[in-house]
């Protein structure tokens, strides 16, 4: 079968099951765009704003589904405008294919129009980088792209092609793909070392990240909580993991975690970290962190034991497989005083704020309420974000959504518009502040044009919140830059891009307004005026040991 480059790329999209893409058309792309409006009933194209939406959505439709999420630009401006969201990606361990059409092969190097070495760009923040300069190549490139994107860690790969191979013909032969096998590299002698260790232990917590969600391993992680009897902490990325209702649960670690979490691993006698990198958000000082336990750390990439904090025993492999071997090696353990402590600290150091004004943690809390808890909630990046994370009941995974590796302002409303598609029967509510939604608030256009039934909400402080945050606590208020207060107005805004605009200021707006958006079934944006100097508790100083987690009451006693 003869076919195009550009053809080719579409049959192998359908081999690898891809059912929409998220791009933006241009002159060197432009084979592959009249390729797929002839398949348009096959592979759904949705349009963004701006390539960085682009590849946010297919990351938002990645985290949402589990699959490949598929972006594509043009050369040049239209490739480097994917790198932010290819980072975003990469350091979140998202499944993606960023595909992008590069100038034909005799114009490379040339300094042409819109040429762009983006296969080098992007080589630090991609799995693997693919330049195609030959047709008889593309497809098996393409598969193996895929492959690598969803295997062992996940992460994005970049398919650059040249214009010339978009419209070379060659033979075509169509494949069945294989979906590979979760592998493990430990001994039976390491998975007994560490079932010896759990046994022993006597104050044992459990460190959850996104690793558990990636691998599918939620009811394996609760198996292992109730056969060990002990507490469970979760990363901003390993929310939903673990039920959120759980008497078990104790909430997030780190920076902005639960003063029970960070006092309780401070305490316990082994650690044990699924699918979780601890980074430096996680363990404040690494050199105090947990320093009473031994550490078990279960990764399925390598390269991350001892990478920031040094451990006692380890098992490389995909999590889901290897707690299902090393829960079938433990006996049941019981741990009641243990346990007491821990709901003693959980009692004693409730998260809570001032209830009086309309307020981000009411907010979440009237949404989890409203929503039952089974909305798909995305966000952007600052203190809305930690107020998502600390207040809303997460009991399912791939339903919080967040840059947290590297903390992209502008993440979310692209993510919240891919879950949508990818998940079209769960309600999709994107968590903003107004300093994040300014940066690509234009893709609300893109939910008004194909009606995707998103719901922003905007938390509006007028300020950039969390930096104002450490410039009110660690730089003597000396608010340099952080003052918003203009003459945008979100709601005209959001109504000129074609969505329906509400505005809330009083704490019992907030729920009508909700179920007002949920009911309409089209793109709402809400806009939540709540106070400049709210601040998220509790919270853990950069570098200090987060057995030094403070709150506003603490603060109140020091002054």
């Amino acid at each position: 079968m003869q076919l195009t480059g550009s053809e080719i790329l579409v049959e192998c999209l359908k081999e690898q099951g891809v059912d929409t893409v998220f791009g933006y058309p241009g002159g060197a792309i432009l084979n592959i765009y009249d390729a797929l409006y002839k398949h348009s009933g096959e592979i759904k194209h949705i349009l963004t704003s701006h390539e960085q939406g682009a590849a946010h959505a297919a990351d938002g439709y990645a985290r949402a589904t589990g699959k490949v999420g598929v972006c594509m630009a043009t050369s040049g401006p239209g490739a480097t405008n994917l790198v932010t969201g290819i980072a975003t990606a990469y350091m979140d361990s998202v499944p993606m294919v960023a595909i992008t059409a590069n100038v034909t092969l005799p114009l490379l190097g040339k300094d042409s129009f819109q040429e762009v070495d983006i296969a080098g760009v992007t080589m630090p923040i991609t799995k693997h980088g693919y330049i195609v300069k030959n047709v008889e190549i593309l497809a098996d490139t393409i598969r193996k792209a895929f492959h690598i994107a969803r295997s062992g860690r996940p992460g994005p790969v970049l398919i650059d092609i040249t214009k010339d191979v978009t419209a070379a013909a060659c033979e075509y032969t169509p494949m069945t793909i294989q979906q590979g096998e979760r592998v493990t590299r430990y001994t039976r002698e390491e998975l007994m070392l560490v079932a010896e260790m759990i046994h022993k232990a006597k104050k044992p917590y459990i460190y959850l990240g996104g690793g558990a969600i990636i691998s599918e391993a939620s009811a394996e992680v609760a198996e292992f909580a109730e056969l060990i009897d002990a507490p469970v902490c979760d990363t901003l990325m390993g929310k939903g993991a673990f039920d959120g209702k759980s008497e078990r649960y104790t909430g997030m670690i780190g920076m902005h975690g639960t003063k029970t979490s960070n006092l309780g691993v401070s305490e316990c006698d082994l650690l044990v970290a699924l699918g979780a990198r601890f980074s430096d958000r996680v363990t404040g000082n690494p050199k105090k962190f947990a320093e009473n336990a031994r550490i078990i750390q279960l990764d399925v990439d390598a390269a991350e034991i001892n990478k920031n904090i040094r451990v006692d025993a380890s098992l490389v492999g995909d999590l889901k497989k290897t707690l299902t071997e090393l829960n079938a090696c433990l006996s049941k353990q019981e741990h009641p005083e243990w346990m007491a402590h821990i709901t003693e600290l959980k009692e004693k150091y409730p998260l809570k704020y001032d209830d009086e004004n309309l307020s981000c943690p009411y907010i979440m809390q009237e949404i989890d309420r409203v929503t039952n808890g089974e909305a798909i909630i995305t966000t952007d990046v600052g203190q809305h974000q930690m107020w998502a994370a600390q207040y809303y009941h997460y009991t399912k995974p791939r339903t919080f959504l967040s840059s947290g590796g590297l903390g992209t302002m502008g993440y979310g409303l692209g993510a919240c518009i891919g879950a949508q598609i990818g998940q079209p029967d769960k309600v999709c509510i994107n968590i903003a502040g107004d300093g994040c939604f300014r940066m690509n608030m234009n893709e609300l256009a893109t939910a008004s044009r194909y009606n995707i039934p998103i719901i922003q909400v905007v938390i509006n402080n007028q300020v950039l919140g969390m930096v104002r945050q450490w410039q009110t606590l660690f730089y003597g208020k000396r608010y340099s830059q952080t003052v918003l207060k203009d003459k945008v107005d979100f709601c005209k805004v959001a109504e000129g891009l074609g969505c329906t605009a509400i505005r809330v200021t009083k704490k019992e707006e907030v729920a009508p307004a909700i179920e007002k958006a949920i009911a309409l079934k089209a793109p709402v944006m809400i806009e939540c005026m709540i106070p400049e100097d709210d601040k998220v508790f509790p919270m853990v100083p950069a570098g200090a040991p987060i057995s030094e987690v403070f709150d506003g009451d603490d603060l109140k006693r020091q002054s």
